[in-house]
């Protein structure tokens, strides 16, 4: 059963941010030769994927997010040569490599924009998404800019505003002209050619706007707490109908290679995100699945929304999940050290596609920045609201040392204070850490198709605890999930057979028998083997 699945059903997706991954030339910032010096780490943690965030030439207005140059690589990180040689030792260690594609907007310093620019009869105008000012003056209209104030910027020398959902620095690309489309997928076939076996698109339900440009609503549940943006409703610059056909644009270059995939990075609501997918061999492999993030650490609240996800899958669609990313902050600072390994224990065993965040298996926490080493553009934008995402892109600790071993200068963030003891070295070397913890879970994980591949068969359970089985035609498993910070029961007589215990998240108990009830100590998750 399992070999009529691919690679990304199966496997598990590790995100690299490469700046915060591995320097190796001292200048602070991570590189590809940092990550190449790093392979042996992830192929022994038990990973399938490396998924890199942006490597391509750029300004860093957004780092790396504001695109110069599609095709190669920034010096910063390293050289298309040294690129090629990432994706062959990835290979050799039966890994696999997903690049970041961010088709939404480039550089204001790309060659297209600044011939877009240059006249309003630059054979690139409509390569971008330009308007004449309002009736009296002023934006086109009422849209705003993800990092504050309005999306529009207007141009002095051709008297027309262009629209960018992101920096001012970061023009919309104008999905709706066919020679840009052609020129985007192109990029794609570039990437394919070199080897990358898929992609993670960037900001996918915001590739297509409204061609009425209509004004948006307000939202009526914002209130000041929120990002700026929120006060709108985003009803006619994101998740436009056309977007699918763009999709399905991109899906088709996709198809013309073996078992190459996409990941598409949707914030909605699940019923829009579900839509996603689109017909068969038509959207996006895996919709990226944000729940285990934005949803309140519950146990009944989770076990509802893993419900609800599996039921409105479309037939052809393949679940996925993702605790943490370049975006949120990190997992255990969100929900604390002791749940963090429950966190993890969960990811690993439902049903779907897991996505990891580096340094998520060390127990990272968000890294307190202070002012005058903020680097985000978003916090320099709306600042004092806590909406700054440097806390959880800061250097991956290695080991002891004071530079934790990402680098011999000075780190382009501050490395935490807990690397002195929360770093690859001393958790690898602790049978209980939670690095420790991760391994085990990859490994059992990728041993047995039941948990890779099996069915999900949520159970009864009341109070902190979250309980399911996963089988297929050769085991079976109970995953029982304590979200409590007191002792917890699960009692399944006469609803399954007896086992055997096989992993706590504690890491202090294995081989017990089970005899249809499961005591679980105080944020603690198990996974119990049960008898055919």
């Amino acid at each position: 059963m399992s070999d009529e699945f691919v690679w990304w059903q199966k496997g598990v997706i590790y995100q690299v941010y490469p700046r915060s991954f591995q320097d190796s030339n001292g200048d602070g910032v991570g590189d590809l030769r940092g990550i190449l010096s790093r392979l042996d780490y992830l192929e022994w943690l038990g990973v399938d994927a490396l998924w890199l965030s942006p490597m391509y030439p750029s300004p860093m207005a957004d780092f790396g997010y504001d695109i110069s140059d599609y095709c190669n690589v920034d010096p910063l990180f390293g050289t298309l040569a040294e690129f090629d040689e990432l994706v062959a030792e990835v290979h050799r260690r039966d890994m696999r490599l997903v690049l970041d594609f961010v088709p939404n907007h480039s550089s204001s310093e790309h060659p297209w924009f600044q011939e877009s620019r240059s006249s309003r009869d630059s054979s690139k105008r409509h390569w971008y998404i330009w308007r004449d000012p309002a009736p009296g003056g002023g934006p086109p209209n009422n849209w705003l800019s993800q990092f504050g104030g309005s999306a529009w910027e207007f141009d002095e020398r051709t008297g027309q505003y262009y629209y960018h959902a992101f920096l001012k620095e970061q023009p919309d690309l104008n999905w709706r002209n066919p020679e840009l489309c052609e020129a985007m997928l192109d990029v794609l076939r570039f990437w394919l050619d070199r080897g990358v076996d898929g992609f993670r698109v960037d900001v996918i339900w915001h590739i297509v706007k409204d061609d009425e440009f209509r004004n948006n609503e307000p939202d009526p549940d914002y209130h000041p707490g929120l990002a700026p943006h929120r006060q709108l409703l985003a009803t006619y610059n994101t998740d436009r109908p056309e977007v699918h056909q763009v999709i399905e644009k991109m899906r088709s270059v996709l198809n013309e290679y073996d078992e190459r995939m996409m990941v598409g990075e949707v914030y909605l609501p699940v019923e829009r995100l579900v839509t996603y997918y689109g017909g068969e061999g038509t959207g996006v492999h895996l919709p990226f699945n944000f729940q285990l993030i934005e949803l309140p650490w519950h146990a009944r609240v989770l076990g509802d929304a893993i419900e609800r996800y599996e039921g409105l899958l479309p037939p052809h669609g393949w679940p996925n999940w993702v605790l943490g990313n370049h975006d949120n902050p990190r997992i255990a600072s969100r929900i604390g050290a002791c749940q963090a390994r429950v966190a993890a224990m969960l990811l690993l065993t439902l049903r779907g596609t897991p996505t990891l965040y580096y340094g998520d298996e060390l127990g990272m926490h968000n890294v307190p920045i202070p002012p005058d080493r903020v680097q985000d553009p978003f916090e320099r934008n709306v600042p004092g609201m806590g909406l700054g995402r440097d806390p959880e892109r800061t250097p991956m600790p290695w080991n002891a040392e004071p530079r934790a071993g990402f680098t011999s200068g000075e780190p382009w963030l501050p490395i935490s204070e807990e690397s002195g003891h929360r770093n690859v070295e001393s958790l690898r070397a602790d049978p209980t850490s939670i690095l420790t913890l991760y391994r085990r879970l990859l490994e059992l994980r990728r041993r047995e198709p039941a948990l890779h591949i099996g069915d999900y068969v949520p159970l009864a359970a009341h109070g902190d605890v979250l309980a399911y089985r996963r089988r297929d035609e050769g085991a079976r498993y109970l995953i029982a999930l304590n979200f409590g910070a007191e002792p917890g029961v699960l009692d399944l007589t006469g609803r399954t057979g007896c086992g055997k215990l096989v992993l706590s998240t504690h890491l202090d108990r294995d081989e017990e028998d089970f005899d249809c009830r499961v005591e679980l100590r105080a944020d603690e998750g198990v996974i119990v083997k049960l008898n055919e």
